[in-house]
Formats: C-alpha cells, structure tokens, sequence
C-alpha cells in the first residue's frame, strides 16, 4: 500500500501522517511506503516503513506528474491556498485549488490506476439563500472565491470517480480548532488563536463578538476522520462522493466558557475584542447548521465537547517550556 499526501508539510498533512506510521495499515493492507509533498520539502516522520519527502507544485502539471506513479493506491489532496489568501488573490487562489485538484485527477486518468482520492473541501461551499439547517441534500452556494473553488473540486471529485478514473471521496472540513502553530491566512484562523494564545500565555484578538456561532473540529478527529473516510467502501457513497464532515457548533462565548472549564480564569483575560470587518465579511457569509448526517452513518464522528478540543490541544500540541 503506497500512500500520497499532498500537503504533506501542513498541521493536517504531518498530524496525518504519524498518525498513519503508528497505524501501520490503511484500507486493510500493510503500508509500504507514504510520501509527503508539499511546495516547501515537508517535515520527515519517522514510521516502520519507507517515508519520503518531497516538493510539489500541485499547479504544475509536470510537478504533480513527478509524484504520482502507477503504484500509488490512495493520494490524500490536503494542498490548498486558505480562505483569507485565496480571497485577496484569486488568480493564485484558482490556480492552486481548482487547477491544482484539475492536476491531480488528470494525471490520474493519464495513469488509468484509479488511486483512491481523499479530497479535503471546506463548509465554506455553503451560503447565501439555502435554508437551514444545511442537509446533505443542501446545494452548494459559496459566497468567497475559496468556497467556490473547493465547490469546483467537489464537482471534479464527482464526475472523475463516475468516470472509473479515481475511487474520490471529499469532506468539508469544519473549522479546525484548536490549532497548533503560528497563525496563517485563514479567515478562520483566530478561532484557534483566541484559545492557543492565551493557553501559551500570550494575548490574542478575537474580531467577532461572543455570540458567533460557528462549527468546529479538533484536528485529532479530523484526522480520525480521514483515515475512515480512505476506508468507506467505494458502494456506500452513494452518487454524491462528497459530504460534511462531523462537528459541533458552538459561539465563542461557550468556546471560552469551555476554555475557562478546563484552564480556569486566567487564559481568558488574555483576550482582546477588536473588530476586523474583513475577516467579518467573511465569516458572516458562512453557513452554521449543519446537519451531517451521511458521514456519521459512515462511520465519521465529532468532539463530544469543546473542553476536549482544548484538552486535545494541551496533550497534542502545546509547546513544551
């Protein structure tokens, strides 16, 4: 079993894969080699089989086609520009995560290997006028060129597995909280900072106000997730390859509450309200009830509270003085 995990050098891709050097196996077979690729060299991960680390540049044909061979049986599609990024800039938005998806599944087809394809898209492809709550019958009506972009690689995810090229799968990512790490460009990104700040003893700015609602994963479950989403035979995905991935929503208040359950007082009064109505206009545009009730048929599952998001963070990821 050879395994690909393009965006390998991201949280999810590294999380990911140590988390599959431990398991050892993937889809009921022992695997044999994993490779990371990202655009910078990705971290190495130690594990009992051969791992190896290289760059891909997944908009480029060329780059993609030097990583993807006749061998590899299941390819993780992790890489993508954020939302925050992807709004500002929307050629290179659209460059990585359309074409880039685009690259990925042609150099599957030009292979005629039929990998499985494990696509991570986002609840951003939600908005706009659809009525709640947001089934998986819902349509998709992004209101950012992110959410558009991933609603695009859906689609392709869709029409390549119907074609017998690839056996796809994709999952829309809810925010995934809390993260480790510095902060990146992500719209989202201070629903992690407001907690992992704070919880390393630094000052963090929260630009929405406490009854933001808003729908959450730790990265321990979403890692979970995408492990028993490469394994969900091919028949029980019905025609739709694409679904939610399990969450909960919660407001920052009762984000902080559950901070404040597990750390007591101190953390939260590192926290500064400070509006930002550019990362408001984002977010606000997002869709929050969401009722994934396909993936937990599946087998997916979600925190049962978000004092085990922190908890989570604090024996995963918080840096060790």
């Amino acid at each position: 079993m050879k395994v690909l995990i393009i965006g390998g050098g991201g949280l999810v891709g590294q999380k990911l894969a140590r988390a599959l050097a431990a398991r050892e196996t993937l889809r009921g077979a022992p695997i044999s080699s994993l490779v990371l690729a990202d655009v910078i060299d990705p971290a190495q991960v130690d594990a009992p089989f051969e791992v190896q680390t290289v760059t891909c540049d997944i908009a480029d044909p060329a780059s993609v086609a030097s990583v993807i061979d006749a061998d590899t049986d299941v390819i993780y599609l992790l890489a993508a520009i954020v939302s925050g990024q992807a709004e500002e800039d929307m050629t290179l938005g659209y460059q990585i995560n359309m074409m880039g998806t685009m690259n990925v599944l042609e150099r599957c087809r030009e292979l005629a290997s039929k990998p499985v394809v494990v696509f991570t898209s986002s609840i951003a492809v939600y908005g706009g006028e659809v009525a709640d709550p947001i089934i998986d019958d819902s349509f998709l009506n992004p209101q950012t060129s992110y959410g558009a972009q991933k609603a695009i690689g859906e689609l392709l995810i869709n029409d390549y597995s119907r074609k017998g090229i690839v056996d796809g799968r994709g999952f829309r990512l809810p925010t995934i909280s809390v993260r480790p790490g510095k902060p990146n460009r992500a719209a989202s990104g201070f629903m992690s900072s407001i907690f992992r700040e704070p919880l390393n003893g630094q000052e963090a700015v929260c630009p929405v106000d406490p009854d933001f609602p808003h729908y959450y994963l730790s990265p321990r479950k979403c890692i979970e997730n995408l492990i028993k989403g490469a394994e969900i035979p091919a028949q029980d995905l019905g025609k739709n390859r694409c679904m939610m991935m399990p969450g909960r929503m919660w407001t920052i208040d009762q984000m902080i509450e559950a901070m404040r359950n597990v750390c007591g007082p101190e953390p939260e009064k590192l926290i500064r309200w400070e509006e930002q109505p550019e990362i408001l206009a984002i977010v606000k545009g997002w869709r929050f009830d969401l009722r994934p009730e396909k993936a937990l048929r599946l087998g997916l599952t979600a925190d049962d509270s978000f004092e085990d998001n922190i908890r989570y963070y604090l024996e995963d990821d918080k840096p060790v003085v």
